[in-house]
């Protein structure tokens, strides 16, 4: 697979192991160098011996401003990386920068000042101290980083309404609904303006009503902010609707990376295939994806103005009644190329092998 490592990554994440049992390092070091540096046959090494190889051999980079998402079944490893990645366990073997600081080799200190100034983290369960107000549990790292009390409420009133819970300063955990308390969790996170945001099946708690809404609230917040952030999840809708590029893990290990057009029109194997299986691809994938660059572009008098952001569902909306190539233009107002319609149609039906 692929990969696209650079310096300036916000994340660069490589070879990362996360392998639990006695003397992991050694033993992993050993299987390595058995297997000639093999990761699957290392990882099925240790296996055999009894250790847990929780993240097996992980690349990849996570882009300034976008939101990657990891997803994978449950002990498919998504959770411990995430954990990883943001050190809250050391991970066995790789290297994880953040801005071209290697996070792995950072004492506690400099960890502390990391997730302090620089990591923001929401969790599936909320972590709200149940004996503060919303404001005060919003103002905590604030705290923590020694700010005056009324710059700290000032700034946790300015979150609080960012995230829709203006008017609930005052109230404690246990008068909020669960959507509330994990709106609670997000401002929290977002109260010392951290570079990257880690959020680890945040929403997968809640009523899908709820979950729904705080899905439209994070991304309405993502495009206001542009934060770097990393969203693990297990449900491939809320992957398509908020991810920018997508990783699958299956035992650990990175089965594919892409976008969500890229993972659902190009499934890289039966198991991604299974998880795209029932995602309608008219209502994600795009135009853009599919089109052709002829040699030579169509004249077209009734040109049904076809834009390579429009979703296959809406385009063939537009064109459906018609039988030969369509001109799709790009966002600057240029022709991009052409598609045509059974082209579309056949993208809704086709089973990728």
């Amino acid at each position: 697979m692929a990969t696209d490592l650079s310096p300036s990554a916000a994340i660069s994440c490589q070879n990362v192991w996360q392998v639990f049992g006695a003397k992991a390092p050694e033993r992993l070091a050993e299987a390595l160098a058995s297997t000639g540096g093999d990761a699957r046959r290392a990882a099925a090494l240790l296996r055999a011996a009894g250790l847990i190889v929780a993240v097996q051999d992980v690349t990849f980079d996570v882009r300034e401003g976008e939101v990657f998402v990891i997803m994978g079944l449950s002990g498919s490893g998504k959770s411990t990386l995430i954990r990883t990645l943001s050190r809250l366990i050391d991970g066995t073997a790789g290297r994880i920068s953040i801005d071209g600081e290697d996070i792995l080799a950072a004492d506690p200190q400099r960890l502390i000042a990391l997730r302090r100034d620089k990591l923001g983290m929401v969790f599936q369960h909320f972590g709200l101290f149940p004996h503060m107000t919303v404001t005060d549990n919003v103002s905590f790292p604030l705290k923590m980083q020694g700010k005056p009390a009324a710059e700290r409420r000032t700034r946790a009133l300015e979150v609080l309404e960012l995230v829709g819970l203006k008017g609930r300063e005052g109230a404690y955990p246990r008068q909020l609904s669960g959507g509330q308390r994990q709106r609670v969790g997000i401002a929290r996170s977002l109260a010392v303006n951290p570079d990257l945001w880690f959020l680890d099946e945040p929403f997968s708690a809640l009523d899908p009503l709820i979950k729904r809404q705080l899905q439209d609230e994070f991304l309405r917040l993502q495009a206001d902010l542009k934060k770097t952030a990393v969203f693990i999840t297990h449900d491939i809708d809320e992957a398509m609707k908020i991810a920018d590029r997508i990783a699958i893990l299956r035992d650990g290990m990175v089965v594919q990376i892409g976008t969500p057009e890229e993972i659902l029109l190009n499934p890289v194997d039966d198991y991604v295939r299974e998880f795209t299986r029932d995602v309608p691809k008219g209502r994600h994938a795009h135009v853009g994806s599919i089109m052709e660059t002829p040699e030579t572009l169509p004249r077209m008098p009734d040109d049904p103005k076809l834009q390579e952001g429009m979703t296959i569902d809406a385009a063939l909306a537009a064109c459906m009644a018609l039988y030969q190539p369509v001109p799709v233009w790009a966002s600057n107002g240029k022709m991009a190329g052409v598609v045509h319609p059974r082209d579309l149609a056949g993208a809704l039906t086709a089973d990728t092998p």
